[in-house]
C-alpha cells in the first residue's frame, strides 16, 4: 500500500467569512484585539461560536474565564461581545447568553 504525498485537507472557512487564524499565535492566544471594526467583528463572531453555547447561561466569571483562554483583556472582549449583540446579559449583569442570531 502506498502512502499519499498530498498535504492534508484543511477545512475551508465559511463562505463570506474571512479566516481569523492569523490573529492568533501558535499557542492559540490572540496576539491583539483588532482596531478595525470589521476585522474585530470577525474575531468576535469566531469567539462567540467557539467559546459559548447558544442554549447555556453563563455567569460573568465563566465568561471571563472563557475569554481569558485567548486574551488577558477579558473585560474588553466581553464588552465588545455585548455591544455587538453576540452575547446578551441580564440587567443585573449576573448571567450571560450567546445570542441566537447568526451573522
Amino acid at each position: 500500500m502506498s502512502q499519499s504525498t498530498e498535504p492534508p485537507q484543511q477545512s475551508a472557512p465559511r463562505p463570506g467569512r474571512r479566516d481569523v487564524s492569523d490573529l492568533f499565535s501558535g499557542g492559540g492566544r490572540l496576539t491583539a484585539i483588532p482596531r478595525k471594526t470589521a476585522r474585530r467583528e470577525q474575531l468576535l463572531v469566531h469567539l462567540a461560536e467557539t467559546l459559548f453555547t447558544v442554549e447555556r447561561t453563563y455567569t460573568e466569571p465563566e465568561v471571563n474565564d472563557a475569554l481569558r483562554t485567548v486574551h488577558e483583556d477579558c473585560s474588553a472582549l466581553r464588552r465588545y461581545l455585548i455591544t455587538s449583540g453576540l452575547l446578551t446579559r441580564t440587567r443585573d449583569g449576573r448571567s450571560y447568553q450567546r445570542s441566537t442570531t447568526t451573522r
